[in-house]
């Protein structure tokens, strides 16, 4: 759990001393609106003593302002109208406050989260370091932070090389012009007389000498130094050709010396126009490395620390570095961040909490962005600073080889991060309007939105899918028509954000592949493909991008949507990371499908009650036909598909999913509130509603769901007579609830008194009754007509209490719905007096204990223990 959540959960002495830490050198505000961010960042990283960390200290000043700024940019409507005030004011204040002493804000959070946690540690009595307070989402948003942090540092530091290398081969080339120069000038002195020329030649050759044992050291460093400044590290090979190049060259050169000088006219001429001719590129490579003759001294070692100021081993180190962080950094996020949202996307399908916000993710897909372009241009610049000087060695193909390589980093990046935001329903009926929405995560870092691409959405079927992800050949291979598929991309400046929002699109045609043994139409799955193409760096990298929405079953009737609603949830909950398309386990252990089908229960009832152990016990029995009342002995069993969804369950005409979603659907409807006030037990059979009520005072029931009826709810009540202690009433279904409300036909019931286990039923249904106006014994009907009642009756009941009391009227069958005032017949009959209204009319509850025990003695004809018909009068 993040610190801020637990912190505004202190009390007391601690939570004064934490509202302490704040005020209008931070405000609390501040905290509570920005708390993801804030915790997010790197402020233990910075080193307050030390001076260069001060930039640091801005970038986080200026991030903080940022995120105030865009958090008040999204305050709408009238409550948001003062918020959005308040907050660019903080973010005024904080701007005015640190600009010139960044290191101060540092300090200052660093000093709040420091003494929240501590708090937070000491309420919660642990002893468990400060770390554990974060939750591990939190702990690892805070280490990819701070990779983010150490690849900038190490992408300055490269950039920093290779400018120094930059600044060296531009000095080299001037210097190699120099000895061309001198080349030219040996080429003059033939026209001299003898002594005069002697004496120039002298001092030519001297300045020759020393200036191509100089070029000769810098070639050999500037060969080294691109292999590390192209981020590759140097290979044994290449070094040891590198040391073996140098011994060859001093062994040459010395032999050189002994024959004396002689003239450099035959050097070979390596620029044309201020680049190296390739024409002279194999004479060149043997120049350079010594392999033929010329006015050479003897060559040093080469002395690379001499020219360059940071070892070329530290370079390595800091390259190869670079590498492996991207490489892991994008793991992280792609492989295991980006997975797991749209894992969490595809079990919001099932009702499982939303997927979150996309804004961390594309933040940090950007800074992502951001250092692997930079690295690819360094690498550019590399290449290009060769192709300018080719000096000999395996550095061309080092850097061809790690420019490949980033661009298929980059190249994973753009592809992972074409998104689908919103996805279409998975139940996709024709003819009917749907919505869904794609996101590119990385397109406002690259620019993207200077060209905005078109996305265009078809549908396939799962074998093209699948053929898809195989590189098959599928183009213009669909399983259906969308209108309205195709969509240009926004960019929307305030959030940052590049996506296209399809929102009138329909299935207009559909065209289904050959099904394969019992599988129906509503088990058949196919997929919505978006795809796009668009270029970066001014058309230098061109990308088609496609994905894949999450399965949809196709309908064409309304009548298909239970079915269809299986296949799906059987897709979210049990498909499996990097599956092929779309397959599932035909067989799931229990428990998983228990955690599937208390999530969809929560989200289709909209209840925080979910299914207890009690209601999986009895979907158990249900579903395995079995009797075992422990839900241990279900633990190691297995379900199939066909037992979900595709075979009846024994004796019925359903199947178990069928029965379940019945049961979700009367309580989304009409239960609802009754659901969530505990006044339904619902999973129970007739023999256990009979087992809880036997203990119970007559007039006691409860409502369970229908063994017989699908999205039926029965009453079970306990009322001991000669005939039959209990009664079961014929089940309700959505149908009898839409013409008259079960806390309406409970009122009827007058001889319903308590709700299982012992609450009085006015106690928990009299809020939900429905009113009906008194009006005055003297009002005529208007227009000659009057008014009807509908009122829920129990005939069989009421006979055979009537019989009991010897045809005596009773409680029972005169007194009328507490929701229903004396004058509620409407002047058709004369009204009675009633035995249970006070003298105000009101319903009261001891009058009413009485009559029930009355009833207890005047009911005792039996009857047989079949349902009992109900009836509307």
């Amino acid at each position: 759990m993040a610190v801020w959540i637990q912190a505004q959960q202190l009390q007391g002495d601690a939570l004064h001393q934490m509202q302490a830490l704040y005020g209008q050198h931070f405000p609390i505000e501040v905290r509570h609106y920005l708390s993801q961010w804030i915790e997010s960042q790197a402020w233990d990283s910075i080193d307050l003593d030390n001076p260069q960390e001060n930039i640091k200290a801005t970038q986080l000043l200026e991030g903080l302002v940022q995120e105030l700024q865009k958090k008040a940019e999204h305050q709408v409507g009238e409550d948001g109208f003062l918020l959005k005030i308040k907050l660019g004011h903080y973010a005024t204040q904080l701007q005015n406050t640190y600009d010139r002493c960044p290191m101060e804000l540092v300090r200052c959070i660093r000093h709040i989260l420091y003494n929240e946690q501590r708090l937070v540690r000491e309420a919660n009595n642990g002893t468990s370091p400060v770390g554990s307070l974060a939750d591990t989402m939190s702990q690892k948003h805070l280490q990819i932070n701070q990779t983010f942090e150490e690849l900038r540092l190490v992408t300055q530091d490269t950039e920093n090389e290779l400018k120094k290398l930059q600044q060296t081969q531009e000095y080299f080339i001037i210097q190699y012009q120099e000895s061309l120069r001198i080349q030219a000038q040996f080429a003059q002195l033939a026209q001299l007389n003898p002594q005069e020329r002697l004496s120039r030649e002298t001092a030519l050759q001297q300045k020759q000498v020393s200036l191509e044992a100089w070029l000769q050291r810098e070639a050999q460093t500037l060969q080294q130094y691109r292999v590390v400044s192209g981020i590759r590290v140097l290979s044994s090979q290449a070094l040891r050709c590198t040391s073996q190049g140098a011994r060859g060259s001093r062994e040459r050169a010395r032999a050189r010396k002994r024959a004396g000088p002689s003239r450099a006219g035959g050097q070979i001429v390596l620029f044309r126009g201020g680049h190296v001719g390739r024409a002279g590129w194999e004479e060149g490579k043997a120049w350079a490395w010594g392999l033929v003759p010329g006015p050479q001294p003897c060559l040093p070692r080469p002395a690379v620390g001499r020219v360059l100021p940071t070892c070329l081993q530290e370079l390595a180190e800091k390259h190869q570095k670079t590498l492996q962080l991207l490489r892991k950094q994008q793991t992280i996020i792609l492989d295991d961040e980006l997975i797991q949202w749209k894992r969490r996307q595809q079990l919001a399908g099932n009702g499982g909490p939303p997927e979150g916000s996309l804004d961390v993710l594309q933040s940090w897909c950007e800074k992502l962005a951001e250092i692997i372009w930079q690295n690819r241009q360094q690498i550019r610049r590399a290449e290009h600073l060769c192709q300018q000087l080719p000096i000999p060695g395996p550095v061309e193909e080092m850097l061809a080889e790690v420019n490949a390589t980033i661009t298929d980093i980059i190249s994973a990046l753009v592809t992972s991060t074409f998104i689908i935001e919103k996805q279409p329903p998975q139940v996709l009926k024709t003819q009917t309007k749907f919505a869904a929405t794609v996101r590119l995560l990385v397109g406002g870092k690259l620019n993207v939105h200077m060209n905005p691409p078109q996305v265009k959405a078809t549908i396939i079927s799962e074998q093209q899918a699948k053929s898809l992800l195989k590189n098959e050949n599928t183009r213009n291979d669909y399983s259906g028509e969308i209108l309205n598929n195709c969509c240009v991309m926004e960019y929307h400046q305030a959030t940052g954000t590049l996506s296209a929002h399809f929102r009138n699109m329909s299935l207009k045609r559909i065209k289904r592949s050959d099904r394969r043994g019992a599988e129906s139409v509503t088990e058949e799955k196919f997929t919505i493909l978006f795809e796009s193409q668009f270029s970066v760096g001014g058309n230098e990298l061109v990308f088609q991008v496609k994905t894949l929405s999450l399965p949809v079953v196709v309908i064409v009737h309304g009548s298909q949507d239970n079915n269809a609603t299986a296949t799906v949830l059987w897709d979210n909950a049990f498909a499996e990371p990097g599956r092929v398309p779309f397959a599932v386990p035909d067989k799931v252990l229990w428990p998983q499908l228990c955690e599937a089908l208390n999530m969809k229960f929560k989200a289709e009832v909209q209840s925080n009650r979910g299914l207890t152990k009690e209601n999986l016990v009895f979907l158990a029995q249900k579903l395995f036909n079995s009797s075992s009342s422990h839900l241990e002995d279900y633990n190691g069993m297995s379900v199939s598909w066909s037992q979900f969804n595709r075979e009846n369950l024994p004796g019925r005409n359903y199947t178990f999913w069928q029965w379940f979603d019945g049961v979700m659907e009367v309580l989304k409807k009409h239960l609802k509130p009754h659901w969530n006030d505990g006044a339904i037990l619902g999973f129970v059979n007739k023999q256990q509603a009979h087992d809880l009520l036997i203990n119970k005072p007559d007039g006691t029931f409860l409502l369970r769901f229908s063994d017989s009826e699908i999205g039926g709810i029965t009453i079970a009540w306990k009322f001991d007579s000669q005939e039959r202690m209990f009664w079961n009433l014929m089940p309700f279904t959505t149908r009898d609830f839409s013409i008259r409300s079960l806390a309406d036909r409970l009122g009827d019931l007058n001889y319903l008194i308590y709700v299982f286990p012992d609450r009085p039923k006015d106690e928990v249904y009299s809020k939900y009754y429905t009113p009906v106006p008194c009006e005055p014994a003297t009002a005529k009907a208007a227009d000659g007509y009057v008014k009807p009642q509908i009122k829920q009756v129990v005939p069989e009941f009421v006979n055979a209490s009537a019989d009991s009391a010897g045809a005596n009227a009773t409680y029972m069958d005169q007194a009328p719905s507490p929701a229903v005032c004396p004058q509620a017949h409407y002047n058709m009959y004369p009204q009675n007096p009633d035995p249970v209204l006070d003298n105000d009319g009101d319903f009261d509850l001891d009058d009413t204990m009485d009559v029930a025990r009355r009833v207890e003695e005047l009911l005792g004809r039996p009857m047989d223990s079949q349902w009992i018909p109900h009836a509307q009068s």
